[in-house]
C-alpha cells in the first residue's frame, strides 16, 4: 500500500523501498528493539536469503503500509513504521520501531502522532496499537500520546515460541 510521504518538524515518514530491507533487517532484529517483536530473530531464520527478498517487497503489500522514518536534515532513517486500514477504514493499526541509538528523543512519539494524524485526516474513529507489557518506552508513548488500554493478551514470536504478554491500546479519533 503506498501512500503520500508523511512530513513532521524533524522526519519524512516515506514509502517503504527495496534498499531500505537492511535497516530494517537490523532494526527489527536488534537485541533491545527486537525484543518486543514478534519478528524472528535472524537466527531463527532457516531461509535467510528468502527473508531478505520477502523484506524487500513490503512497499508493494496492499494491505498495509510501511514506511521509513527519514531524518530531514540528514537523510539518515531513524525507524520504521506501518499502519494496517481496519473494519473498511474505520479503524488503523499501528506499529512502530526506532533506531536504538536515536531512542528517547522523541522520534517515536513523532512517528506515532504523525500516524494518528493521518488517519484523522481520513475519517478512522480509531487507531490502535499492541504493545509488550515489558515494554516500559513504548507503553508511556501509548499513554502521552492518548492511547487507553483496551484488552489484553499476547502474541508468539516466530522462531522461538516465546509468549509475550501486550496490551492493545486504542485512540479515539
Amino acid at each position: 500500500m503506498k501512500i503520500e510521504t508523511i512530513e513532521t518538524p524533524r522526519l519524512c515518514l516515506r514509502g517503504f523501498m527495496p534498499e531500505d530491507a537492511p535497516f530494517a533487517i537490523s532494526l527489527w532484529n536488534d537485541a533491545v528493539t527486537g525484543r518486543w517483536l514478534s519478528d524472528p530473530r535472524i537466527e531463527d531464520i532457516p531461509d535467510k536469503d528468502a527473508y531478505l527478498k520477502t523484506i524487500e517487497t513490503l512497499g508493494d503489500t496492499m494491505d498495509c503500509c510501511y514506511l521509513v522514518a527519514v531524518d530531514r536534515e540528514s537523510g539518515e532513517r531513524i525507524g520504521t513504521c506501518s499502519f494496517k486500514p481496519e473494519n473498511n477504514g474505520r479503524s488503523y493499526d499501528l506499529a512502530y520501531a526506532v533506531d536504538p541509538v536515536r531512542q528517547r528523543n522523541g522520534y517515536g512519539t513523532e512517528m506515532v502522532q504523525a500516524l494518528i494524524d493521518y488517519a484523522r485526516a481520513r475519517r478512522a474513529g480509531a487507531v490502535t496499537v499492541c504493545i509488550a507489557r515489558e515494554n516500559e518506552a513504548s507503553n508511556a508513548l501509548a499513554r502521552k500520546v492518548g492511547a487507553q488500554i483496551i484488552a489484553t493478551g499476547s502474541f508468539t514470536k516466530e522462531g522461538t515460541g516465546e509468549v509475550i504478554p501486550n496490551y492493545l491500546y486504542e485512540v479515539k479519533l
